[in-house]
């Protein structure tokens, strides 16, 4: 570059010519810029050009060749005076600018590349490269201090325009989705009620967890009490015919006529049936109403001397093994009365009662008859046989059968059958009915 040519006016320099290299193509004039002086001072800035500048050459200049000839144009540092301090303040903001307007865009996209998930990735593409060209513009404007590629930097800056335009039109397009995204408050709620419901579905879980380890615990207690009553029922089935072949055996053995056989042993074998009958309509069918299978029993006797006939005694539940006993002893009773004692007068009477006292290791079921003889001590038809199998199954099989004793006597008042037996051989166990209660409501929901 030429020195600086001073001019002069009437003996005083106005001013200065900085000769400029012309371009390469075409020759022509050389461009000459004028630097006006002020208080003793050039100011670059306020040039202005040799009218020859706006001729032909100048205008035939305006073309590729400006891209590269650079140096046809002026750096900037020259409008700084080359100040030192003005350059580097100039320079050192922009390396600041450039620095950070390079991080952001390496950061964002180090969390795209980390979260493939988040929502308009091309926004956040060009986001970043809206930013990045912006720092590089002002990297440029760090290398126009010394070096003036003011097309180039045109050039970065067209394509800044750009791409700022693509991301401003994105953006707007953008508004009424983003707008609509919920707050961090609205998607703090959403969460929260989110785990209070996850609460919740893990609280009706464990209680399912819980109902159903419940229900399959009382499905194998009904199973094992089921089966448990599958054996009871056989057996208690045997015992039945046992006792219905010992009746048989026995009575034909008191009887000689056939008629009077058939009568005692059906008598008997009823009195067996309706037992059983009373057990099996029984809210557990194991157990039934004390009560009821002793009016059972002296049903024949009620329908023709109800008035001279008392029952009394406490709601009691006995298993089915007593309720066949204690039918048979009062089917016993009950048919010698009506032979021998109820036909002497209106006068006799007959009372059936049972209690439960307490005893020093159990307690004691106590079953008492009592029949009352007519004012004249004479009974209709006298009194059964004593070695008969009537007394053998009152005073020895039942209170065999049942782990006690029982005693018939006679006295001038007439007969009293005294059966006092454990009240745990007698007595329904309520834990079996609640099982067996159990059992039926388990298969009733199962198979409903």
């Amino acid at each position: 570059m030429q020195a600086i040519r001073p001019i002069v006016d009437g003996g005083k320099e106005t001013g200065f010519f900085l000769p400029h290299r012309p371009p390469r193509k075409p020759p022509g004039s050389p461009l000459t810029m004028y630097f006006p002086l002020e208080n003793n001072k050039i100011d670059p800035c306020a040039y202005r050009f040799d009218p020859t500048v706006l001729g032909v050459p100048f205008l035939r200049g305006a073309r590729m060749q400006n891209f590269v000839d650079i140096w046809q144009y002026m750096p900037h540092g020259m409008c700084l005076l080359w100040q030192p301090w003005l350059v580097f303040l100039w320079a050192g903001s922009d390396l600041l600018i450039f620095l950070s307007y390079t991080a952001i865009p390496v950061a964002l996209l180090t969390v795209l590349r980390r979260r493939k998930d988040i929502p308009y990735s091309g926004l956040v593409v060009l986001f970043a490269s809206f930013i990045l060209l912006c720092g590089l513009t002002h990297l440029m404007g760090i290398v126009t201090l010394w070096y003036p590629i003011y097309p180039w930097v045109g050039l970065l800056k067209l394509a800044t325009g750009f791409v700022s335009a693509a991301t401003a039109i994105v953006l707007f397009r953008l508004i009424p989705i983003l707008v609509s995204l919920p707050s961090p408050a609205q998607l703090a709620e959403a969460n929260r009620k989110l785990q209070a419901e996850a609460r919740a579905h893990e609280e009706t879980l464990a209680k399912l967890e819980d109902l159903v380890a419940a229900r399959t615990e009382e499905l194998h207690a009904a199973n094992a009490k089921l089966a448990v009553q599958t054996r009871e029922a056989v057996h208690r089935s045997g015992n039945l015919l046992s006792v219905v072949t010992s009746l048989t055996r026995q009575t034909a053995r008191g009887h000689d006529q056939t008629e009077e056989f058939v009568e005692a042993l059906l008598g008997r074998i009823q009195s067996l049936a309706r037992a059983t009958s009373t057990v099996l309509r029984g809210d557990d069918n194991q157990s039934g109403d004390l009560e009821t299978i002793i009016r059972q029993q002296l049903d024949p006797l009620l329908l023709t001397y109800g008035e001279q006939v008392a029952i009394d005694g406490p709601d009691t539940q006995i298993v089915s093994e007593a309720a066949q006993q204690i039918s048979l002893a009062i089917h016993e009773l009950a048919t010698n009365a009506q032979k021998y004692s109820l036909p002497a007068g209106p006068e006799v009477r007959v009372d059936v009662s049972w209690s439960i006292t307490e005893a020093e290791q159990d307690q004691v079921f106590t079953l008492v008859w009592r029949e009352s003889m007519s004012r004249s001590g004479e009974t209709h038809g006298g009194r059964p046989a004593e070695g008969g199998f009537g007394t053998k199954l009152l005073t020895r099989i039942v209170p065999q059968v049942l782990r006690g004793q029982a005693v018939r006597s006679y006295t001038d008042d007439g007969l009293e059958y005294r059966l006092e037996v454990p009240a745990s051989a007698v007595l329904a166990n309520p834990q079996d009915a609640d099982s067996v209660a159990l059992a039926a409501r388990l298969v009733d929901e199962t198979f409903e």
